[in-house]
């Protein structure tokens, strides 16, 4: 409606391009415009450049390699970081690497959570903002320390975990030497590891474990076939993505309560499908582009997320959107707890602070909080069930009385509930309070009768789906 996009037009200036004439972008997706507003300024050109000496550094100096393109993500990332941006990771490294010398995984977790905790210190803040002309210089500078936190995680839990070796009878003045040395190796691994071009800026994030097993491998040869494949699905995706922002505007309108109020319940669940959409296709951009450069480099990136219409559960959104960071906290988080190996209580505490983790991470906002206990409840919800069906009584009744074919029906019925709270969380995360209050008002409490049905009936079909996509 031309009327509503005027209005639209007033309240968050929709930006007119030359991509599709005639029709105005909604530039109100931070994420979207934000990273596709440094790719075209220097971050694209920059991935080039680095396939590009990966593949000559191969050629020329295969022993070298990790080294050349080492110092070409140090250098790439000060010239947009610029010294004191680059300054203040150095000193993330540092510090992790010096209290991971102690060997205490609990010392490294503190140190760790410390120094993440100061970017959200507001002096910092606005001491870091003043470094730069622009605001999106400080949000690269920001998003790029998170995910390096992630990486000095992964590197100072590594090796604590590692056995310490034998001391042999040097003599005092040969073990200091051999220390220095091991020291500066260390470190060097770690700028290896933290300063990794394509991965550098946003992930997906990558164990320190896998890193260090892949990186040394030579580069693997790949047909032109592939590479032009590759890069094709990422234009496609992209296209996608900007024809959706310059269609629906979507984004504008969630952040209008009163457009949220007045939509027609069937326009709302359609806004609702198109926000986590859009979520996922905005991934396999940035997710995609990478992960093709990191093939090229030899290494094995996380696989891409799963299609967001076949996930069917809070679980299956862990394990299948951000494989990643999943497989981190698992890793670093979930298992050195007890995860499911020991007990219940053990399980909900690991769980728990794994969320927990997650939520801070980003920032713990209160709408992330909101987010964090909701995924941790659908997770333990859907963790319970399952002991609950396969109990003896309850399991032989179900075993005799219903056919394989209710059986699946009863699961696609109780996913859909699932999947109903998991959007509701993902609207809480992609929104904030105010819209999954206005859904959750909306369509569970005014229109539980009339709007609630005929979602779970939706979701119900989605949920065949997805289990259909995982038996195959």
């Amino acid at each position: 409606n031309l009327d509503h996009e005027v209005s639209l037009d007033r309240e968050v200036q929709l930006e007119r391009e030359f991509l599709i004439w005639r029709f105005k972008k909604d530039p109100t997706d931070f994420e979207w415009s934000f990273w596709n507003e440094w790719a075209w300024q220097s971050l694209l050109w920059s991935l080039i450049g680095h396939a590009v000496l990966s593949r000559l550094a191969d050629y020329f100096l295969p022993r070298f390699r990790l080294a050349v393109i080492t110092v070409y993500g140090f250098l790439s990332a000060g010239w947009l970081l610029e010294v004191r941006g680059l300054t203040v990771l150095m000193l993330h490294l540092s510090i992790s690497l010096v209290v991971a010398q102690l060997r205490s995984p609990s010392l490294s977790w503190f140190c760790s959570l410390l120094l993440l905790s100061t970017l959200n210190v507001t002096a910092l803040q606005d001491l870091q903002r003043g470094w730069y002309t622009s605001e999106d210089q400080y949000y690269l500078l920001l998003f790029s320390t998170a995910v390096c936190s992630l990486r000095c995680i992964s590197f100072s839990l590594e090796l604590c975990w590692q056995p310490l070796q034998a001391r042999g009878p040097n003599h005092c003045s040969h073990l200091e030497e051999k220390r220095l040395k091991t020291l500066i190796f260390q470190f060097y691994k770690l700028t290896a590891y933290c300063f990794y071009h394509p991965l550098f800026y946003n992930g997906p994030i990558v164990t320190y474990r896998d890193f260090s097993k892949q990186i040394e491998r030579p580069v693997c040869k790949v047909s032109v076939v592939y590479v032009l494949s590759g890069i094709l699905h990422v234009c496609v995706w992209w296209c996608l993505a900007e024809f959706m922002i310059h269609f629906m505007y979507m984004h504008a309108i969630q952040s209008n309560e009163t457009y949220l109020e007045m939509l027609p319940p069937w326009a709302l669940g359609g806004l609702a499908l198109a926000l986590v959409q859009f979520f996922y296709i905005k991934y396999l951009v940035l997710f995609g582009a990478v992960s093709l450069l990191v093939r090229l480099d030899g290494l094995e990136p996380p696989k891409l997320p799963r299609c967001v219409s076949i996930v069917y559960s809070f679980t299956g959104m862990w394990r299948h959107f951000d494989v990643g960071l999943y497989k981190w906290l698992i890793r670093y988080i979930y298992v050195p707890l007890g995860g499911s190996h020991h007990g219940v209580f053990r399980k909900l505490v690991s769980t728990a602070l794994a969320f927990g983790f997650v939520c801070f991470w980003h920032g713990c906002h209160d709408y992330l909080q909101y987010w964090a206990v909701l995924n941790w409840v659908g997770v333990l919800v859907e963790n319970v069930l399952p002991l609950l069906f396969s109990s003896h009584p309850l399991h032989h009744v179900i075993v005799r009385c219903l056919s394989p074919r209710m059986q699946r029906r009863g699961l696609a019925l109780i996913s859909a509930l699932s999947t109903a709270f998991l959007i509701l969380s993902n609207l809480f995360f992609l929104g904030g309070i105010h819209v999954g209050r206005i859904f959750w008002k909306r369509v569970f409490v005014e229109g539980w009768s009339s709007v609630a049905v005929p979602v779970v009936a939706f979701l119900y079909c989605f949920a065949q789906v997805g289990i259909e996509w995982d038996m195959r």
